[in-house]
C-alpha cells in the first residue's frame, strides 16, 4: 500500500494549518527500523509507541507504558499510522485539534525484527503484525531487549487489542515505567509541563 493510502486516516484527523505535528511529505527511513516512545498528556495521559514499518510508523497507546518487568503485560490499543517524521515530534497539540495535549519523546532508537516461524525461520516483520504476534529487540537510550506484541481479541464486539511485553527472565533491576509527568524527554531533556510552558510563550 502507498504511503498516501497509509497515511490517509493520519491526515483525515488534522488541521495542519493549526498543529505542528509533521503531515507526512517527506518518506526515508535509515538502514535499521526505528522505534519511539513518546509521552502524550492528552485527554487522558498515555505513552505512544510506535515502530517503523516500511514507511510509516505503526503505532498503539499503552496507557500504563512499556515496562522492563516480564511480569507486566501492558495493553496497547493500535492507532493510525504515522509518518516517519512524527519519531521526532516533540510540541503542543492545540486544544480542539485531534489528541489535543502536550507531546515529548521519552525514548527512541533502532530494533530488530525477530519474528519466526515454528520451524525458527524468519518471518517478514509486516506479515508477522498481520498474523497477529510480532517480536523484536529494542535499542534504545531507555529500553533495551526483547519485547513482543500480541494480538487478542475483546469478544465484546469492539476492535482487537494488543498486549506489549517483555520478554526473557525476570530481572532484579526490572521495573515499570516512571511517573510520566516527571520523566524527562530523551531529546531535549524536558518534562511535559517544561514543553508546555515553552510552547505556551511561542
Amino acid at each position: 500500500m502507498a504511503t498516501e493510502d497509509r497515511l490517509r486516516t493520519y491526515r483525515g484527523k488534522r488541521d495542519f494549518e493549526r498543529t505542528r505535528e509533521p503531515s507526512g511529505k517527506a518518506a526515508s527511513g535509515g538502514e535499521e527500523p526505528r522505534f519511539v516512545v513518546q509521552i502524550h498528556d492528552a485527554r487522558r495521559m498515555h505513552f505512544d509507541f510506535r515502530l517503523q514499518v516500511d514507511d510509516v510508523l505503526k503505532s498503539w497507546s499503552v496507557p500504563k507504558g512499556p515496562s522492563t518487568d516480564p511480569g507486566d503485560k501492558r495493553l496497547a490499543v493500535p492507532t493510525e499510522d504515522h509518518p516517519l517524521e512524527y519519531e521526532d515530534f516533540e510540541g503542543v497539540i492545540p486544544k480542539g485539534e485531534y489528541g489535543g495535549g502536550t507531546v515529548i519523546v521519552w525514548d527512541h532508537g533502532t530494533y530488530e525484527p525477530l519474528s519466526h516461524d515454528r520451524r525458527g525461520r524468519p518471518v517478514d516483520f509486516a506479515e508477522s503484525l498481520e498474523d497477529g504476534h510480532a517480536t523484536f529487540r529494542l535499542h534504545g537510550a531507555k529500553l533495551h531487549g526483547e519485547y513482543a506484541l500480541t494480538r487478542f481479541r475483546t469478544g465484546q464486539g469492539e476492535e482487537d487489542a494488543w498486549l506489549l511485553v517483555r520478554k526473557g527472565p525476570s530481572r532484579a533491576q526490572a521495573h515499570g515505567t516512571p511517573d510520566p509527568r516527571r520523566a524527562r524527554s530523551v531529546r531535549t531533556g524536558r518534562t511535559l509541563a517544561q514543553v508546555a510552558a515553552d510552547d505556551g510563550r511561542e
